[in-house]
């Protein structure tokens, strides 16, 4: 007979099996409503392109094709419209053309449409310039209407559901799009997509309409390096548009702006072609509808059609791990500092500043963990030390018993610490509680300290968290998720994973539907969405899924993971002439920072072995691929010093330097910006990989 135990222990098993098998049965019917596409014609052979048997997308009245010959208040003007005249069949391709009559001659209009096997619809636009003079100030313009109240729009690394969040704090600051209002508009240059998209929730048809672009430079552009433009405009009440123009770019009701700077738009108007005799342009781009089972989740689905567009997965186009993880060893040696008071990595070159500090930029509490995990493959007698003498000194830390917050810099200038705040104290007690998880299995170091440290830490925030007047603010105290999950196991302190739990649960309630808002305040440098905010989540509730094995949490580490995802650029953007140009410096595998901060960084790198975890765990090799390519694509930049800098400028934005022109911002990099983050995060990255045994790190 079996015992009370084994009988719970079966009862335990078979509701996970079952909880399992419901999240697989979620996730299918996610997808399922996304075949069969369909594209019909309607009036004037427009076509109209829907999903069983119901229409989603429509082309505009006036005419399938719109083209202006006008530029006036920032923005292009005299339109002129045009539908097809034709309609031809070529094997699996349905050809509609038509023509426009201008004064100086004929522009002649065809599109090209097909549906593919995975449901998506193909169109290539081609326009042709038969006139015998220029034809100018033209704008082309690709535009395909939703109808449907307050539809949400997903623009990856840019507008989050109208950036909520960040709109309550600084409106004026990053884009923000109101769904209730109309005339809103956020448009803006192909190359600032980490992924080439645009899409719209419509939570009343519980369906997501996604606009995908093949980005590209235009030719007889006025402008030097002028791209096309994505993006999203509201018509009216009931219309919303997905837009592709040859040029123009505005947003918060402004025209002819670029996000170029970290507090303020750039002008950068005049945007329009000049069409000599005989200029042939084309645009393809995808048509992208499905169904969803869940508000606030129609953004998932357009993230992996990218992937599957692009394709990103050429890892041996970079340095080798193995390469990787000396070089940067060999320079977290070049920060390490210590004095009579103190010891530890520096976050700043010893030219700028002489300071220890844990989380966000400083990591210097990282390489406890990393550097005992990669002890074997480094070879040097000195990581025991390092790690020994650097984890003794930030035990010290004295910690607020009631706020939980502790001290996260030490000054050796003015032999004093300094700061504190739920993002840095969260992932200080992340590396702590891993650095010690690690110190147990070898047995090579003296820990009592580092436990005394991460218990008080602990104890202080659940109390904190679990009391009845606790309210966060932010993601930001997502980061407290993980290490509370891990010392509730080092520990054996159900309370810890209490609070944990609280913690996840909060974060679903405010952020899961992202018509609510999203994942955000997870950096200290902004003030809005960013991917930091989404990791914390992620990393959050992939520990309690691994500490309790509740699908619930695996689905919604999902959630967070596909929102860090769209910050990560999976095509390879050419650049003009520039620093970035010099190295030819490939986009593919780095992340965007955030709305308000657009440039690109190696943060990636940190959560790239929690993707390919995920990989795993769903069974989906697109993410193991893709997460090697993070990591090792990362690498570009670094200097013959093995220095690396912060800020690389893929499109028209920037932090440093002269920023007083707009077209020399792009292909631009912050190389001496070197704060130790950078150098941390690959030494962590490497480490979680090798506990994982993957067979890139062989």
């Amino acid at each position: 007979m079996n015992s009370g135990v084994e009988i719970y222990n079966i009862n335990c098993i078979i509701r996970v099996i079952i909880m399992r098998f419901l999240f697989s049965c979620i996730l299918s019917l996610m997808f399922l409503c996304a075949y069969p596409s369909q594209m019909t014609l309607g009036e004037g052979n427009r076509p109209c392109f829907g999903i069983n048997g119901k229409n989603l997308v429509y082309t505009p009245q006036e005419g399938l094709w719109s083209v202006a010959t006008g530029w006036a208040n920032d923005w292009p003007c005299s339109w002129k419209h045009a539908n097809p005249k034709s309609v031809t069949e070529s094997g699996d391709w349905k050809i509609l053309s038509g023509e426009m009559v201008f004064p100086e001659g004929k522009l002649l209009l065809r599109d090209s449409y097909r549906t593919l096997d995975n449901g998506l619809i193909q169109c290539k636009r081609r326009y042709e310039w038969q006139g015998k003079e220029t034809l100018y100030h033209v704008t082309l313009a690709i535009r395909l209407q939703v109808c449907g109240h307050e539809l949400y729009p997903f623009l990856p690394g840019i507008l989050y559901y109208g950036n909520q969040m960040g709109a309550r704090i600084n409106p004026d600051i990053i884009p923000v799009y109101d769904v209730k209002k109309e005339k809103e508009f956020a448009v803006f240059e192909e190359h600032r997509y980490p992924m080439p998209f645009a899409m719209l929730e419509d939570t009343e048809n519980m369906c997501g309409i996604a606009l995908h672009s093949t980005p590209s430079p235009v030719r007889g552009a006025v402008l030097q390096d002028q791209w096309w433009s994505l993006g999203v405009e509201n018509i009216n009440k009931d219309t919303t548009e997905l837009v592709m123009y040859s040029g123009p770019i505005g947003y918060n009701r402004q025209h002819g702006v670029a996000k170029a700077r970290q507090f303020q738009p750039m002008k950068y108007t005049d945007t329009y072609l000049n069409l000599e005799p005989g200029r042939i342009i084309e645009k393809e781009f995808f048509i992208d509808m499905y169904g969803i089972s869940e508000r606030g989740t129609a953004f998932q689905h357009p993230i992996y059609t990218s992937l599957d567009l692009h394709r990103p997965y050429n890892a041996d186009l970079f340095p080798t791990m193995k390469s990787i993880i000396k070089d940067k060893y060999e320079f977290a040696k070049k920060r390490w500092i210590e004095n009579e008071h103190a010891c530890g990595f520096d976050m700043y070159e010893k030219n700028y500043s002489e300071d220890i500090v844990m989380g966000w930029a400083g990591q210097s509490d990282a390489p406890g963990y990393a550097l005992q995990v990669l002890e074997p493959m480094l070879d040097d007698p000195d990581v025991k030390s390092m790690v020994q003498h650097s984890m003794d000194f930030l035990s010290a830390t004295q910690i607020d018993s009631v706020t939980g917050i502790f001290p996260v810099g030490y000054s050796f200038k003015e032999n004093k610490y300094y700061g504190g705040d739920h993002v840095s104290c969260g992932q200080a007690m992340y590396c702590f509680a891993k650095t010690i998880e690690r110190a147990q299995k070898n047995h090579d170091y003296k820990y009592k300290k580092w436990k005394e440290f991460l218990r008080k830490a602990c104890d202080a925030q659940t109390r904190r968290i679990l009391s009845k007047e606790w309210v966060s603010k932010s993601t930001s105290e997502c980061f407290y998720i993980a290490p509370l999950a891990l010392a509730s196991k080092l520990f054996k302190e159900k309370s810890y994973a209490k609070a944990a739990e609280k913690i996840a649960d909060d974060c679903y309630q405010k952020y899961y539907d992202l018509t609510k808002g999203c994942y955000w305040g997870g950096t200290l440098d902004a003030t809005c969405e960013d991917k930091e905010g989404a990791w914390a989540a992620f990393q959050g509730y992939l520990s309690l899924y691994e500490l309790t094995r509740k699908p619930d949490y695996l689905q919604r580490a999902k959630h967070a993971m596909d929102v860090c995802l769209s910050y990560v650029v999976v095509w390879r953007i050419p650049l003009p002439a520039g620093r970035l140009a010099d190295f030819n410096f490939k986009t593919e595998g780095w992340t965007v920072v955030s709305p308000q901060n657009q440039h690109l960084d190696v943060y990636g790198v940190v959560f790239a072995p929690e993707i390919f975890k995920m990989g795993v765990y769903l069974k989906d090799e697109r993410l193991k691929k893709l997460s090697e390519v993070m990591f090792r694509s990362c690498y570009q930049l670094v200097d013959e010093y093995g220095s690396q800098g912060e800020q690389v400028t893929h499109t028209n934005f920037a932090q440093h330097g002269d920023m007083s022109n707009v077209f020399k911002l792009r292909g631009g990099y912050s190389e001496r910006w070197t704060v130790f983050w950078i150098t941390a995060h690959f030494l962590t990255g490497a480490a979680k990989f090798a506990e994982m045994n993957v067979d890139f790190m062989q």
